[in-house]
């Protein structure tokens, strides 16, 4: 009995091949490739006609069997590919600050002075001084002059950055407003109640330092420091004695240029695009300078004592507090370390 397959199967001979076909009878070589072990009886497939679709199945097969071969090659081509790796980026680094380079900037602060005034002279025979009024002279005239005043001006260096460790050299200029005066007082003993008094007073205009600086940085953009070298200023000081036992008059003035020493310490932090502020402390000593006096003149008309020496000198330190801003030259970011 005729399946529905092999009804479709001689419906397609018969609409292939219509005058093969008809009135042909059974071909028994057909069945076992058409339609298995049995064919329609009634049904005869022309050995040409059979040889036709013999090829077409043979080529439907190798086609197939061709396609198989390929989809595995390819499959085994790509199992022996190298496994590719794949290798994460690394997360971006922010820039970190470079301290290197040369900069300039401003500062401003205070200055605290500290000065020591001395005025002391000699018993000279045939003076002006009695011998028991020398004495009492020096202790009124050693005296303290304590000033304070504004600081501020220029600032220029450079720094190298060795990996944590920073090194440079500064120098700043700057206006030094700080003056003061003191006085004191004392009695003649061999002529009370006839006393005399004696003034003095210390200032200075400018300041100039150059001094090497080394810190450690607490982070990249954070530096602690300490600094140290020469510092030069003005010295400017004036001297009066005078007494009232004969209205005697002496007076000398120091101005000169002292070079001493200074030493400090210091924080400064980075900001962006090469900015950077700071706070520092530094303690400044110029040392002293002294004059010697032959004006002292007594009474009215004067006449005088030349013959009565007198000595005067005065120190300077200073302590100094002041911030300052500076920009450094160059890229302000470097490699990490």
């Amino acid at each position: 009995m005729t399946t529905g397959i092999q009804a479709r199967r001689v419906g397609q001979l018969k609409t292939l091949f219509p005058e093969e076909l008809r009135g042909t009878k059974t071909l028994n070589s057909a069945r076992c490739f058409l339609f298995g072990n049995s064919l329609p009886k009634g049904i005869r497939v022309d050995p040409g006609i059979f040889f036709v679709f013999s090829i077409g199945g043979c080529f439907e097969k190798i086609r197939c069997c061709l396609f198989t071969v390929a989809i595995s090659a390819v499959a085994a081509s790509a199992a022996d590919l190298p496994v590719r790796s794949y290798t994460k980026a690394p997360a971006a680094v922010a820039p970190v600050y470079s301290w290197t380079g040369f900069y300039v900037g401003l500062n401003a602060g205070g200055a605290w002075n500290q000065s020591r005034a001395a005025t002391a002279t000699v018993f000279v025979p045939g003076g002006y001084f009695d011998a028991t009024s020398v004495p009492p002279i020096a202790p009124v005239g050693n005296q303290r002059i304590n000033s304070s005043g504004f600081t501020g001006g220029l600032t220029a260096g450079y720094n190298w950055q060795v990996a944590s460790a920073v090194l440079g050299i500064e120098s700043d200029f700057n206006y030094f407003g700080v003056k003061g005066s003191t006085s004191g007082t004392g009695l003649y003993p061999a002529f009370p109640p006839f006393g005399f008094t004696v003034n003095s007073s210390a200032s200075s205009d400018w300041l100039f330092t150059l001094r090497g600086r080394a810190g450690i940085l607490v982070t990249p953009a954070f530096l602690l420091y300490g600094t140290g070298g020469l510092a030069i200023a003005n010295v400017k000081s004036n001297f009066l004695f005078t007494d009232t036992a004969d209205t005697a008059n002496e007076s000398a003035s120091i101005s000169t240029t002292r070079y001493g020493w200074t030493a400090g310490v210091g924080g400064e932090y980075a900001l962006m695009n090469g900015w950077s502020v700071k706070a520092e402390y530094l303690y400044v000593d110029l040392g002293r300078a002294s004059t010697t006096s032959t004006n002292l003149t007594t009474g009215v008309p004067s006449f005088a004592w030349p013959a009565n020496v007198f000595t005067h000198s005065v120190d300077l330190r200073s302590n100094i507090v002041r911030v300052g801003l500076n920009y450094k030259f160059g890229g302000p970011v470097g490699a990490g370390y």
